[in-house]
């Protein structure tokens, strides 16, 4: 009879543990700005948001963020950065390489203070881009 209960207990445990596989989050772009370094190392401003129906996703299960634009960016995620979050912002931070294999940062920031506003950020030596985002998932 002990062994009839422990191969139940087995059974009913093997049921009870399931792999759990991340999912794709998928995202649909409103707007982009952008802005360049001027030659003495600062940044421009922001340019004016303009409309842009772009969706992004994010696959942490191959590592990988595409933003479907007009020209495909495909972004390796190499490391997950430390997540921020405090009253005022949660920030989810990617140090990617891109398609063309260059070095960027990608930042999900979500403004609590603004009514949970959640911005896309691409972050490149000398370029930056942010795209006003909402979540289809």
């Amino acid at each position: 009879m002990n062994y009839l209960k422990i191969f139940f207990f087995l059974i009913a445990l093997n049921f009870g543990i399931q792999k759990t596989a991340a999912q794709p989050i998928r995202f649909q772009t409103s707007s982009v700005s952008y802005t360049d370094k001027k030659d003495t190392g600062t940044w421009n401003e922001w340019s004016d948001f303009v409309n842009a129906k772009v969706l992004i996703t994010l696959d942490p299960k191959k590592d990988l963020i595409t933003v479907n634009s007009s020209e495909i960016q495909s972004f390796k995620i190499k490391a997950y950065g430390e997540i921020t979050d405090n009253e005022e912002v949660n920030i989810v931070p990617f140090e990617c390489v891109d398609n063309k294999f260059s070095k960027c940062t990608i930042l999900i920031i979500t403004k609590k203070k603004e009514n949970n506003r959640i911005q896309f950020y691409i972050t490149y030596n000398e370029v930056k881009f942010v795209y006003n985002i909402y979540s289809l998932n």
